[in-house]
């Protein structure tokens, strides 16, 4: 009886358990949804800034910094909670295939991915990430103030960004010096620009406007993207562990049946062997009942 009460018990603590998981995967749903909103508007931004700043260096090509015998400092944008599987450990391990940044400095943003990274000696700052959508903003601000601090006491860097674009996917941005990455103008496009843009300032002071909004708008289209395939992955994880835990549940109620099937017949041996006995007794202090008349 203890044991089938044992398993009756675990089984209840395995479908709070169940509950809570499914309760967590509905929420990770939620946000995915309210993400790709906020995801679409902020990759329009990106692309507008983009497109200006193409226009702007497709005249003036030599106001582009130069990006030579800068010290690299890798961003790494991991998940701030858990139950994502191997979220951070996939980033990590494209980190350490990639050898030109075996010396370079490490931003981590993330409390998993900060824990995984406690004894790197190559960390130059540890962030608190993003849970939430709206927990992007506060977290941008701490990041982009910590990076101008380090500018202010290193000088120029090269800051390399590693997230995830997709739960199986990462991707590797350069965000400074900016704008090397943009596709140049096709000779058809450059032909369409036959004067360059009328400027109120000069081309080096509007591209370091231009830096300053694109860092801070692909920085957020960065965290939302990595914050989206983190819920995808947390999605995925807690289906996966919601199909065990219901396996588990069925194996313990075949369990539990089983014991209580052999609970019955020792029920029922005891009560036959009770009603043996009583008969033997009744036998046995009236003998005279059982001769034949």
């Amino acid at each position: 009886m203890s044991r089938r009460r044992s398993l009756e018990q675990h089984r209840r603590s395995l479908g709070e358990i169940q509950e809570i998981m499914n309760s967590m995967k509905t929420l990770a749903y939620m946000e995915t949804r309210k993400l790709t909103r906020f995801l679409d508007a902020q990759q329009q931004v990106v692309e507008s800034i983009e497109h200006t700043a193409t226009d702007l260096l497709h005249f003036y090509p030599e106001i582009l910094p130069d990006s030579e015998n800068l010290p690299t400092i890798c961003l790494l944008v991991g998940s701030e909670r858990g139950f994502c599987g191997d979220f951070n450990h996939v980033l990590l391990e494209h980190l350490a295939n990639e050898p030109q940044y075996s010396q370079a400095g490490i931003i981590a943003v993330g409390h998993k991915l900060c824990t995984l990274l406690d004894d790197d000696p190559r960390i130059l700052l540890a962030l608190d990430g993003a849970g939430i959508a709206e927990e992007a903003t506060p977290l941008l601000n701490r990041l982009v103030s910590k990076l101008s601090t380090l500018e202010k006491t290193r000088g120029p860097l090269s800051l390399v960004c590693l997230y995830h674009e997709s739960p199986e996917q990462i991707r590797e941005q350069r965000l400074l010096p900016p704008f090397r990455t943009l596709p140049m103008l096709s000779a058809g496009a450059g032909a369409a620009l036959s004067s360059p843009p009328l400027l109120h300032q000069s081309p080096r002071e509007l591209l370091l406007e231009l830096t300053e909004h694109y860092l801070f708008a692909v920085l957020f289209e960065m965290l939302y993207t990595s914050l989206m395939a983190e819920n995808h992955h947390r999605v995925a994880h807690l289906e996966s562990a919601v199909r065990h835990l219901n396996d588990e549940s069925a194996e313990l109620a075949r369990s539990c049946n089983v014991l209580r099937q052999e609970e019955i017949t020792e029920e029922i041996e005891v009560i036959l062997l009770g009603a043996e006995n009583l008969a033997q007794q009744t036998i046995t202090a009236h003998p005279e009942k059982t001769k034949n008349p």
